[in-house]
């Protein structure tokens, strides 16, 4: 049974706000693509048919100039009458064959690349969300939500349309240019040698402005995470928001930051303007100065008017490859940026997670839960929240904690679940330390109903069986919602298909902690964790509540957090904590009897109630 102190250093790893925000650091290459890679492996078989249906095409379309200028030197060749017109007719019919044909190859290998592409994000978007849900609360804690689903959806959009469009579309474009300047030189090399030599020319502000695309591209997209971040703040606390008058406050709030993504996204567009106006003018500079040259090479006689048109035509090709390559570069780098950001997420240890040998659980689940000198702070910089902390809660026993705020209550319910490893000491369950098993296998041995009583959009169903460990009948949901006190008005909006609303917002708040507590029970784990359970209940509900926890907690170990003390005076044992100790332990009357912190709290808790 390992001491977890050894695993926290490298722990500390998981992130900071700098890692999480936009201080990051700014790569200038397309190295975070790689990223891409093992995904692209996973389907292999659909990138090599895309692949080949994008070769096929690009040289179908490279052999339509060929056949325009076949077609002009067939009246050049001394042919007339019927006879020119056949040859004519024959020449423009492979064209239109050949224009089919790539039409038809171009539509598969849209079809085949797009569905690689959605493909890929599919499964990336699906590994960077298992990878969230495995960070501990530390990560999330120093991340904005709105950031997190930014890379979920807007990266990864970005990444998408990579891979989906702007990959293949420069593909072909590479092709179909290199292509075309081959059949240049074939054609009449000293012309295809000009425009041969125009490419590093053009190529330069391709590189060195895309650098610039790409801060900036990354710079945006922090940005607009920034401003989903406070929308999604706002809109889920709009109760609060329009309860305080607050509407134009954060509309101001979010106008600045939309006004910052779009300052961003400025430098962006402008970037990529001043790119494509220097490889156009290069490249067209360059094409005039080709066309000038063929022309002078007509007049001469070392040169077919067909060999012209082949080089106008392959030129044209050439030329407004290089121009869109400078346009897919841009969207390169954006996504280049996107993944950089989606490596963070992807790169990340989890704090909490399993020992390369994995210690069962004990299989009779007892339920024993032991706090051995257990020592913890969240930060570096922050105050012990527990100190030297030792707790044996029994298996059967009802145990309730106690003290004031900031005293380490929570911290102790924190550290039970698995959230957060302690710096020293060690918590057991059944002799089986936290560090020594799965993180998933150490959790179900455990059912919680916290303070904020978190519920998700759906039924109630949903929401009450979110919290079985297994496959679970509508009989063991009713059940679990009677104990909670909560069946008697969900029945009344539709029983177990009752719609909650956005995150149970159709419900009270002491029915939002009723399906919470249902929730808890049908888990039927051996130790029952209630922090502040019953906290918005009134007096007539929370005696009922009261009741159903009785109820639940035979033959389970039961840990309360509570600050009424109506609900822990039948507790088997009450523990007092302060500044992250335990200061005092026993039952209701003799804490009372003591005149200690206990009986200071509930003589103030009496006389309100007295006052009330």
């Amino acid at each position: 049974m390992s001491d977890t102190s050894s695993q926290t250093v490298d722990d500390r790893r998981e992130t900071g706000p700098e890692r999480a925000g936009e201080n990051r650091p700014k790569g200038r290459s397309i190295k975070p693509l790689a990223l891409l890679w093992p995904y692209v492996k996973r389907h292999i078989g659909l990138v090599f048919v895309a692949a080949v249906f994008l070769v096929v095409a690009a040289l179908s379309a490279l052999t339509i100039p060929y056949l325009f200028g076949q077609a002009v030197d067939a009246g050049q060749g001394g042919q007339s009458g019927a006879q020119l017109l056949d040859t004519i007719d024959r020449y423009f019919f492979y064209v239109l064959a050949a224009a089919v044909a790539m039409g038809i190859l171009s539509a598969l290998r849209f079809y085949f690349v797009s569905r690689f592409g959605e493909r890929v994000a599919a499964d990336l978007r699906t590994d960077l969300y298992s990878k969230l849900l495995s960070l501990s609360p530390r990560f999330h804690a120093n991340i904005r939500s709105g950031e997190a689903v930014s890379r979920l959806t807007a990266d990864v959009s970005l990444i998408e349309t990579f891979l989906g469009s702007s990959a293949s579309l420069a593909t072909r474009t590479i092709l179909s240019t290199v292509g075309a300047i081959i059949m240049m030189l074939v054609t009449n090399w000293q012309l295809g040698g000009t425009l041969l030599l125009m490419i590093p020319l053009a190529m330069f502000p391709v590189m060195f402005i895309g650098r610039i695309i790409r801060g900036a591209s990354n710079k945006a997209q922090t940005k607009l995470a920034d401003a989903g971040a406070q929308a999604a703040e706002a809109l889920d606390a709009i109760e609060l928001v329009q309860a305080y008058g607050q509407e134009k406050q954060r509309q101001a709030s979010f106008t600045t930051a939309a006004e910052e993504v779009f300052r961003a996204a400025l430098k962006r567009i402008t970037a990529r303007a001043f790119m494509i106006l220097a490889v156009s003018i290069m490249l067209l500079g360059g094409m005039v100065g080709i066309l000038w040259l063929g022309a002078r090479s007509v007049a001469n006689g070392n040169m077919t008017p067909g060999e012209l048109t082949q080089m106008i035509l392959y030129a044209f090709y050439a030329g407004s490859g290089f121009g869109m390559l400078a346009e897919v570069w841009g969207e390169v780098m954006r996504a280049a940026g996107a993944a950089d950001r989606a490596t963070e997420i992807l790169n990340e240890r989890p704090e909490i997670r399993a020992p390369a040998t994995i210690v069962p659980t004990a299989p009779d689940h007892r339920g024993h839960l032991v706090f051995d000198r257990v020592n913890f702070s969240y930060g570096q910089a922050d105050a012990p929240a527990l100190k030297d902390f030792s707790l044996d809660v029994r298996p059967g026993e009802f145990v309730a904690l106690v003290g004031p705020s900031g005293a380490g209550k929570s911290t102790v319910f924190r550290l039970a679940l698995r959230l957060f490893d302690p710096q020293s000491g060690r918590i057991l369950v059944d002799d089986v330390a936290a560090t020594d098993t799965d993180p998933a296998l150490w959790r179900a041995q455990f059912a919680y109903a916290p303070q904020e009583s978190a519920l998700f959009t759906g039924t109630a169903r949903e929401n009450i069986a979110f919290g079985a460990l297994g496959a679970v009948s509508d009989k063991q949901l009713i059940k679990a919602a009677t104990m909670a006190e909560a069946w008697r008005f969900l029945e009344e909006k539709g029983g177990l298909d009752a719609n909650i609303g956005q995150k149970g917002r159709s419900l009270s708040g002491g029915q939002r902690q009723r399906v919470a507590l249902a929730r808890a029970l049908v888990r039927e784990a051996p130790i029952l964790l209630l922090d502040e359970a019953t906290s918005a209940l009134d007096s007539e509900s929370e005696g009922l509540v009261q009741k159903a926890i009785a109820t639940a907690a035979e033959g389970r170990s039961t840990l309360v957090i509570a600050h009424r003390l109506s609900t822990i005076r039948r507790a088997t044992r009450i523990v007092v904590m302060d500044d992250g100790r335990i200061v005092e332990e026993g039952s209701h009357d003799t804490l009372v009897a003591k005149g200690g912190l206990y009986a200071r709290l509930a003589e103030m808790q009496f006389a309100a109630a007295a006052a009330e």
